[in-house]
């Protein structure tokens, strides 16, 4: 900005003067000087300005209004180049966005090639039916190793209610894909039923001091000796327990990425028939908020929650 000084002006000497020496009131004039936080070093326009002034308030014939409209010119000038200088900086940079930051969602720009490419393989706000959505699942799944299939069930409850609570097991009749290791705690003539039945670890004293100790190598500890060779069975052949998390969704792996189309789809069913059956009874409205499935490298795919439920799975063989 331009700082207006008034000042009387006496003898005009050359341009190396500074403006605030001329004191003749005889030729009394205003003037305006550029103000000091100007980048701008008296610039070639600034300085013709300038000397079209000095020309000017050296004729003794000049009049008032003259002075003024060369002063006028000056500070014209001055506040054209601060202008120019704040457009210039305020000029968004046209410069195209490449590679990841050119991407509109910021939670992508941090996600490997792989994953960006096959997300492209399936519409992001599309409601897909379970056949399809398994097979897409399938197609996604390229990881050098056999990846867990998952579901995620959004649910309108609320956990920290008592009545909104939900926890169960269901048991998954094409299995998990996964060992899982079976210890019992037991004794007498049942050690030898436990180990029939498919037990990895069995004992009874020893086996409560070695868990004491830190001995933690095993998946499941049975120790109801009448329900015992039912639930190691059951854990042995797909046995999984779930629960709801407090923002009330219910996370179930339900396979692995390498099993047939119809097994994911009848491990999926008991799943989704589980979480109905145990609808929790303080459950108000609509129970079934969104469900997804994914793998566990893979991006989500949305599932049509009306078509899932009405879904009628092949039967198990």
């Amino acid at each position: 900005m331009a700082a207006v000084v008034a000042a009387a002006v006496t003898t005009l000497p050359n341009i190396s003067s500074t403006p605030s020496s001329l004191t003749n009131p005889k030729h009394s004039s205003f003037f305006i000087l550029p103000s000091s936080s100007s980048s701008l070093s008296y610039p070639s326009l600034f300085l013709n300005r300038w000397n079209h002034f000095l020309t000017v308030s050296t004729r003794g014939s000049a009049s008032q209004s003259t002075r003024i409209e060369a002063a006028s010119a000056v500070a014209d000038a001055d506040i054209d180049i601060d202008t120019e200088e704040e457009s210039a900086a305020s000029q968004p940079s046209t410069k195209p966005k490449t590679g990841k930051a050119a991407l509109l969602l910021k939670r992508d720009r941090g996600r490997s090639k792989r994953f960006l490419e096959i997300q492209k393989l399936r519409e992001s706000k599309k409601e897909y039916d379970v056949s399809t959505a398994v097979s897409l699942l399938k197609q996604m799944s390229n990881t050098r190793f056999v990846e867990s299939v998952e579901a995620h069930f959004r649910l309108n409850i609320d956990p920290k209610y008592n009545d909104q609570q939900l926890r169960a097991t269901v048991n998954l009749p094409k299995g998990t894909g996964q060992t899982v290791r079976v210890a019992v705690l037991t004794q007498g003539e049942k050690v030898d039923e436990a180990k029939n039945a498919g037990a990895d670890i069995v004992g009874g004293e020893d086996l409560i001091e070695q868990i004491k100790g830190g001995f933690m190598d095993f998946d499941k500890l049975i120790a109801s000796p009448d329900m015992m060779p039912k639930a190691i069975q059951e854990f042995k052949k797909g046995k999984v327990e779930y629960r709801v998390d407090k923002t009330g969704i219910v996370h179930l792996p339900f396979g692995k990425a390498n099993f047939p189309e119809e097994d994911l789809i009848v491990n999926f069913m008991a799943a989704v028939r589980s979480v109905e059956v145990n609808k929790p009874p303080g459950a108000k409205g609509v129970y079934w908020k969104s469900a997804h499935i994914c793998s566990s490298m893979g991006p989500s795919i949305k599932l049509n929650i009306r078509e899932m439920l009405d879904y009628k799975a092949p039967t198990p063989a």
